[in-house]
């Protein structure tokens, strides 16, 4: 599959799969992001639902409306006339994150029998991994650059995340052996090149790094950012770690019980090619957005 090839597939009836690329980059999403704004602007009758994700689409719809083989059609006469975006208006959100928690510690030491290393724990197994001399070095290279929400989903609200760093930086990590049948509500996890955060306790297979005391996903929405939408994260945000002590846990802990914790958000344009060009002097903008006066 080339770099300007794409795959369809349709799945069984009502479904077609578009896939922008086998590899995972921010290249590929915005193709992606393009493509389905394109399959909006084309307003369909039959299209049911488009459905963004890290490095394709799926469109869902209605065969009795919409013959499958004409939805396939018309989207391929789009295909090569389609602009790819390169510019988003999003926001900037500082996550706190305790690393090496004792509620993922305690669950992943439970499941060691699931695991590719039972002798080491998630982090001490990524930071092997990865080259890296300790896991204080791993924390330092996972919370130093941002990471750019490309898909929310599998469960509600849970983040896809891919950092943005040059590609021989990316943080590598397979899932484990066999999924967990638990994992802490809130917990920060890592499988293959994305990172996530578990917005409900449940099943789960990426290695468990941490857990963050904020709220991304409340059917009542007590707290200020979640006023607008009981799912916090949207597609195209960008996420910035920040390492917090058990003491500052706590007390967002208690800000969130309170109803009073809010996030630091800051509204941002993101630009592809500034990025591609010096991956590192834009995320050096993005984090002055976030932190700046």
């Amino acid at each position: 599959m080339s770099d300007s090839e794409l795959r369809y597939t349709f799945g069984g009836d009502e479904h077609l799969f578009i896939e922008v690329s086998e590899a995972m980059s921010l290249k590929a999403f915005f193709r992606s992001l393009s493509l389905t704004n394109a399959i909006k602007n084309l307003a369909l009758p039959g299209v049911l639902d488009i459905c963004l994700a890290n490095a394709s689409c799926q469109i869902r719809f209605n065969p009795d409306i919409l013959p499958p083989l004409t939805l396939l059609d018309k989207i391929q006469a789009i295909e090569e006339h389609t602009d790819v975006t390169k510019t988003l208006s999003t926001r900037i959100i500082e996550m706190p994150v305790l690393y090496n928690d004792p509620w993922t510690h305690e669950t992943l030491m439970r499941f060691r029998e699931r695991h590719q290393d039972p002798q080491s724990t998630d982090l001490e197994y990524a930071t092997r991994l990865n080259g890296l001399p300790d896991v204080e070095t791993f924390i330092a290279q996972h919370s130093g650059a941002p990471w750019f929400v490309s898909m929310v989903g599998f469960v509600a609200g849970l983040p896809f995340m891919y950092q943005m760093v040059e590609q021989e930086r990316q943080i590598q990590v397979p899932k484990y052996l066999t999924p967990r049948t638990d994992t802490p509500q809130l917990s920060l996890g890592h499988g293959g090149c994305f990172g996530c955060i578990y917005s409900v306790r449940g099943a789960g297979g990426y290695q468990l790094f941490g857990i963050t005391p904020a709220p991304i996903y409340d059917t009542q929405q007590r707290l200020p950012y979640l006023k607008n939408s009981m799912v916090f994260f949207r597609t195209g945000d960008i996420v910035q770690f920040r390492p917090i002590d058990r003491n500052e846990y706590d007390q967002i802990i208690t800000q969130v019980e309170r109803g009073e914790f809010t996030l630091r958000i800051r509204p941002v344009e993101f630009d592809l090619s500034a990025f591609e060009a010096d991956p590192q002097s834009c995320t050096a903008y993005l984090q002055e957005i976030l932190y700046g006066n």
